[in-house]
Formats: structure tokens, C-alpha cells, sequence
């Protein structure tokens, strides 16, 4: 054989080794990056599920966010309407002008004439003109809406026949019904 041959049949032998390696690596490649895409898929699908979690869960908590601030804008609202209405019904007790006034005093001058006529009455100052035709020998004005206290001489017994003792006592036992002609609950 000679030398050309030689290095013809070499050269043909290389060639279909290096077209077998290149097949083989072209295969793979095609492996690999078959399976690249396959872990990106699914990575990806990954990647997508949990910010689908992420988003379903921060739309809950964004929900439950506004109607909890929603549920305090109405608590708010509702306690400034019910403090607007107290000082209403404060105001409107305090007045002068309250209709049945004369009424209101002369029962509660009848009911303080049977726990001590021997107390010294102290006259809210609207209320002195009126109180000043008892039978009570009259004190200091004190402070309130109207109506007027007892004490002893001593000061040790205080008895409370204001208006707005009254007032308050009432308003605690009448909450529940306010709340509902405000509110309808």
C-alpha cells in the first residue's frame, strides 16, 4: 500500500469517527438541552404556583385588611354620634328652658324632704330661684346641669339629687336602646 493510499483510507477512517462524535455530540446536545428545558419548565411552573399562592394570600389579607378598617371607620363614626348625641341631651337637660323643669325639682325636693330636713341644700345656679322657695336652708351654688345637693352640716353626708347623676344613670341603663334607634341593631 501505498503511502496516498494509506493516508486516503486514514483520512475516510477519521472523517467517519469525527461524524459519529459529531452525531453523538449533536445527540447530546439535544439531550441536554431537552432537559434544560424541561427544568426551566418546570421551574418556571414552580415560580408561577407559588406566586399565584403569594398573590391568592395577599389578596385575602388585602380583604380582610379593608373590612377591618372599614368595621373601625364605622366604630368611630358610630361613637362620634354617640358622644354628639350625649352632649345633645346634656345640653338640652342643662337648659333653663327644659320643659317640665318645675316638675322635675318639686318631685325631687319631696323626695329630699323625706331623707333630711335637717341637711343644708346646695341649688345647681340655674336652679337657685326655684329651690329657694324649700324649706332647706340654702348653701353654695355648685356646679351641673341642674338639680341640687344635700349635706350635712358637717359635710360628712352628701346626697346627690343632680340632674346629671340622673342623667347618667339613665343613659347607662337606656345605651343598648340608643344604640338601636341610632343604629337599628
Amino acid at each position: 500500500m501505498t503511502l496516498d493510499v494509506l493516508a486516503k483510507e486514514i483520512a475516510t477512517q477519521a472523517k467517519a469517527e469525527a461524524a459519529l462524535i459529531i452525531a453523538d455530540a449533536k445527540q447530546q446536545a439535544k439531550k441536554i438541552e431537552d432537559e434544560a428545558k424541561s427544568e426551566a419548565m418546570n421551574f418556571s411552573k414552580d415560580v408561577q404556583l407559588r406566586a399565584d399562592r403569594e398573590s391568592t394570600q395577599l389578596s385575602i389579607e388585602l380583604v380582610a385588611s379593608a373590612k377591618q378598617a372599614n368595621q373601625k371607620y364605622l366604630l368611630i363614626a358610630r361613637r362620634e354620634e354617640l358622644d354628639d348625641t350625649w352632649e345633645t341631651i346634656r345640653s338640652s337637660v342643662g337648659s333653663p328652658d327644659l320643659e317640665g323643669r318645675s316638675k322635675i325639682l318639686s318631685d325631687l325636693l319631696s323626695a329630699a324632704s323625706e331623707n333630711g330636713g335637717n341637711m343644708i341644700l346646695r341649688p345647681v345656679s340655674n336652679d337657685r330661684k326655684i329651690l329657694e322657695k324649700s324649706d332647706f336652708v340654702l348653701g353654695d351654688d355648685i356646679g351641673g346641669l341642674g338639680g341640687f345637693i344635700l349635706e350635712s352640716k358637717d359635710g360628712s353626708i352628701v346626697l346627690d339629687y343632680r340632674f346629671d347623676s340622673r342623667l347618667d344613670e339613665a343613659w347607662k341603663e337606656n345605651i343598648r336602646e340608643v344604640n338601636n334607634i341610632l343604629f337599628g341593631n
